[in-house]
């Protein structure tokens, strides 16, 4: 099957070019697209159209990270304010507060009972102070649990079946089972910039500051593939990963402007794509940070993707005609 790899749209705020941080479809259909920037905004767009439906405005420093919870009715959002936000969408209002990072928090995710995108009765953060942290949604909103094990920031966590992954600077992959008591640890040997465990959560996908992913068998430790390709480029800045097509594509943006798609199983790179308008070889930036394309998000539904990037404008991916 083709991977959709025509441009549909380029959504960009008016007279805004700060770099994008964060990317997150809405959940199910993905009818609307979240950003967060380094301008201290999230943005709500209509990636159909390229409307910009609504602003949320509360963080006082760069937006990092973003997630949407299973009902759309609120999202979580993180960044260099030390402060975790919960939003309702309808009346871009926040909802709760969440302070205890000492530091900027790098990444969030909605979790609880039955795992990510189901029961959604807490919000798990991670840190640039080594923490991961477990927030309470219920009426008591607290903090819960704090996990410290990793030796520098925490770049992202996700719930899986009601375990929390963490990927870290410090080179390990952590998968925390709090109920049992016990973590298990994977030695990537570089920096975790990005971590998207697989549907069945028998493996994941792995972004490291040495320009390449890896598919890691989550019980064993193995490598099962490595995706690599010339030009590709991740080595100084934070860039998000994903898998798409039921597991079947892992899909990562590069420091240099551009967008490779893998197949999973052969490893081999199925597609190249510029996130920058008439891109090529000839106009390909020299790796500042307007060029990085820092996050990448799929949508099973309307077989659509979206890439971010450093110059501040969203790229809408499709099938063509």
């Amino acid at each position: 099957m083709s991977f959709p790899a025509t441009p549909l749209n380029r959504l960009a705020p008016p007279g805004q070019s700060s770099p994008i941080h964060a990317l997150a479809f809405s959940s199910g259909s993905g009818q609307y697209l979240l950003t967060g920037s380094s301008d201290r905004k999230i943005r709500l767009y209509n990636p159909s159209t390229s409307r910009l439906v609504q602003t949320y405005s509360a963080h006082g420093y760069e937006v990092l990270d973003l997630a949407v919870s299973a009902d759309n009715a609120r999202f979580v959002s993180v960044g260099g304010d030390k402060t975790v936000f919960v939003w309702d969408v309808a009346t871009a209002q926040t909802t709760r507060r969440f302070t205890g990072h000492s530091a900027r928090v790098e990444t969030c995710c909605f979790g609880g009972e039955g795992g990510e995108g189901s029961g959604e009765s807490v919000v798990v953060t991670g840190g640039l102070d080594g923490t991961v942290r477990v927030w309470d949604l219920r009426a008591k909103g607290r903090e819960i649990v704090v996990l410290g094990e990793a030796r520098d920031a925490v770049t992202q966590v996700r719930v899986v079946k009601g375990e929390i992954w963490a990927g870290s600077v410090d080179g390990r992959v952590r998968v925390y089972d709090l109920a049992a008591g016990k973590v298990e640890v994977d030695c990537l040997g570089a920096s975790v910039t990005s971590l998207t465990p697989t549907q069945d959560g028998e493996s994941y996908l792995v972004g490291t500051l040495e320009s390449k992913l890896r598919l890691m068998d989550r019980r064993g430790g193995k490598c099962l593939q490595t995706f690599e390709d010339q030009g590709f480029k991740g080595e100084t800045y934070r860039v998000r990963s994903c898998l798409a097509m039921a597991d079947a594509v892992a899909v990562c943006g590069s420091e240099d402007g551009r967008v490779v798609v893998w197949d999973v199983l052969t490893g081999e790179a199925r597609e190249r794509v510029w996130h920058k308008e008439g891109g090529g070889e000839e106009v390909a930036g020299a790796g500042s940070k307007k060029d990085v394309v820092s996050a990448v998000a799929w949508n099973q539904l309307r077989r659509q993707w979206a890439s971010a990037s450093g110059d501040g404008t969203v790229v809408v991916w499709g099938e063509q005609g």
